[in-house]
C-alpha cells in the first residue's frame, strides 16, 4: 500500500495567515502541520508516500522541509494539482504514482492522535488488503452537520452517506483519512464534479458502499481528531498537541520517532537529526530518544 498526502489547498478560511504559506505548512504547535498526516501514514506501515502540493514556490517548501523522506527512512515524491478539483482528484493526479496498488489518501491539516491508534489503522489496511474493502473511519462528534455523515442500519452496517447534511442521520463523521483498494483511480475517474464544481470523496465512498465494499471503523470516544481549518481550530490543535505532549511527555506527529521505533531509522541517524536541532525542545526530545542512557 503507498500513501498520497493532498496538501494542496488554499486554506482560504486562514486569510490572511495562508496568504504567503501554503496551509499544511503552517506550525502546530512545535512541527509544521503536514508531520501530523504524514506519521498517520507512517503508523499504517507506509513508506512510499505522495505529497500533492499547490503551483507556485509552494512545492520548493515541501520538499526543503522533507526532502526525499530518506531522514525518516521513507520515500516521498512530489506532485503539483494545477487545479483544484476535489479530494478525490488527488487519485486522479496520482494514479501514475500509485501504479496500480492500493492507497490510503491523507488530507494535509487532519490530526489523529491515540496510543492504540496503530490498531485502527492495521485494521484499515487489513480491510483491503485482506477483504478487498475499502476503509474510512467513524468519528463522533456533537454536532456533524459540517462534515461527511455516516448513516447505519441497526446491525451496525454502514447504509449512508451525505455531505454536510441540514438533519445528520448519526452523530459519526468521516475524518480525512480513506483506504482504498486498487480500483480507486479508475472510480474516480468515472466521476462527475458536483455543483461546486469538484470531485467529491464521499461520492467515491458512495461507490464503494453500494458495492458492499466499504468498512467504517469506529473511533473511541477518547481519540483525538482535529480538522485545523479555522484560525480557532488552528489555536485548539495546538493547545491539545501541547497538553498531551506535557502530560505523557512523548510527542504527538514525530516522524522520526516512528521511524526509530519501526526500525526505519538507527539510533544514530535519530540522534544526528536531533544534534542538527538541539537548542530546540524537539531536538532534545529526538536526542533523548535514541540515547535515554546519556540524559
Amino acid at each position: 500500500m503507498k500513501g498520497i498526502i493532498l496538501a494542496a489547498g488554499k486554506g482560504t478560511r486562514l486569510y490572511p495567515m495562508t496568504y504567503p504559506v501554503c496551509k499544511p505548512l503552517l506550525p502546530v504547535y512545535d512541527k509544521p502541520m503536514i508531520y501530523y498526516p504524514l506519521c498517520a501514514l507512517m503508523q499504517a506501515g507506509i513508506r512510499d508516500i505522495l505529497i500533492i502540493t499547490p503551483p507556485g514556490d509552494d512545492r520548493d517548501d515541501f520538499e526543503q522541509l522533507l526532502h526525499d523522506g530518506s531522514q525518516f527512512g521513507i520515500k516521498i515524491s512530489y506532485e503539483v494539482q494545477y487545479v483544484a478539483r476535489g479530494i478525490a482528484d488527488a487519485l486522479i493526479l496520482g494514479e501514475e504514482f500509485l501504479g496500480g496498488d492500493s492507497c490510503c489518501l491523507a488530507l494535509g491539516d487532519n490530526i489523529f492522535y491515540s496510543p492504540t491508534f496503530h490498531l485502527q489503522l492495521q485494521e484499515a489496511v487489513r480491510s483491503v488488503e485482506e477483504q478487498g474493502k475499502a476503509a474510512i473511519l467513524g468519528y463522533y462528534v456533537d454536532d456533524p452537520r459540517p462534515f461527511g455523515v455516516v448513516e447505519f442500519d441497526k446491525t451496525g452496517k454502514v447504509i449512508g452517506l451525505e455531505e454536510k447534511p441540514k438533519m445528520p442521520k448519526s452523530n459519526y463523521i468521516v475524518p480525512g483519512l480513506y483506504f482504498y483498494d486498487s480500483r480507486c483511480c479508475e472510480m474516480a475517474k468515472t466521476m462527475s464534479p458536483s455543483a461546486r464544481g469538484e470531485l467529491e470523496i464521499t461520492d467515491l465512498n458512495r461507490l464503494y458502499m453500494d458495492e458492499g465494499n466499504l468498512n467504517v471503523i469506529l473511533l473511541d470516544r477518547n481519540f483525538v481528531w482535529l480538522d485545523a481549518g479555522t484560525a480557532e481550530n488552528l489555536l485548539e490543535a495546538a493547545e491539545t498537541v501541547h497538553a498531551i505532549q506535557k502530560g505523557e511527555r512523548k510527542y504527538v506527529g514525530c516522524p522520526e520517532q516512528i521511524a526509530f521505533y519501526n526500525d526505519y531509522i538507527t539510533s544514530e541517524q535519530c540522534y544526528a537529526i536531533g544534534e542538527a536541532m538541539k537548542n530546540t525542545g524537539y531536538g532534545r526530545y529526538l536526542l533523548w530518544l535514541a540515547k535515554p542512557e546519556m540524559f
